[in-house]
């Protein structure tokens, strides 16, 4: 199981005008290639009038499925320079459907490969795109003389603070990245000088946002 990988959020779309053809991206996060299919034909029947739908999606821990369909555009112009963005921008378990109206002017190999690979980025773009970060919780208890320094400290450092609770004592629920366990462990001991109760919780996935600009 990967620490951390990036994918888009679920779902989005963009589109632009190249040479008066119309290209509309579609992207989905999927997680079987299952569902990648389901995508891509709901895309088709949503675009039955389109001149081409074509696609991309790249799957798997080790993006071990990857497929790509030129839906009728020169071979290797349409389906590849989609499957290329995704590549290119480390997304898994990503699916892309770029629709196209011809608008009469033919763009030319080099013209497809652009118009399909930047509608491909524009719409993953206004999808956005996230960081998920595989992280172990940890429940935290202290006494209230420590709160104020404690909860400074957990703030100003690269630890997730995802609440406090007020009892008896306070409780901080803290994640940090899987395999830093014993570094924070011991950071949380030396800043409260051994007086703290450390409680291991679950591993799961955190999601994080990605700048795209």
């Amino acid at each position: 199981m990967l620490n951390h990988y990036f994918t888009v959020k679920l779902e989005g779309s963009d589109e632009q005008v190249i040479q008066k053809s119309r290209f509309i991206g579609y992207v989905k996060r999927v997680t079987t290639e299952d569902e990648a299919q389901q995508f891509i034909q709901a895309i088709k029947k949503k675009h039955a009038d389109a001149t081409h739908n074509c696609s991309a999606y790249m799957i798997g821990e080790h993006d071990q499925i990857q497929k790509a369909n030129d839906d009728g555009e020169p071979n290797g112009t349409a389906g590849v320079p989609i499957l290329e963005v995704l590549k290119k921008r480390q997304l898994k378990d990503t699916a892309v459907v770029v629709t196209r109206y011809f608008g009469g002017i033919k763009l030319g190999a080099g013209g497809l490969i652009r118009a399909y690979s930047s509608t491909t980025s524009l719409a993953i773009n206004t999808t956005g795109v996230v960081e998920r970060k595989r992280m172990k919780k940890f429940f935290v208890t202290v006494d209230y003389t420590l709160l104020g320094k404690l909860e400074n400290e957990l703030r100003q450092s690269d630890y997730l603070l995802e609440e406090t609770e007020y009892l008896d004592k306070v409780t901080f629920h803290v994640r940090t990245l899987v395999g830093e366990e014993a570094g924070f462990s011991d950071w949380i001991t030396d800043l409260t000088s051994g007086n703290v109760e450390l409680k291991e919780g679950e591993n799961s996935y955190i999601e994080v946002d990605v700048s795209t600009e």
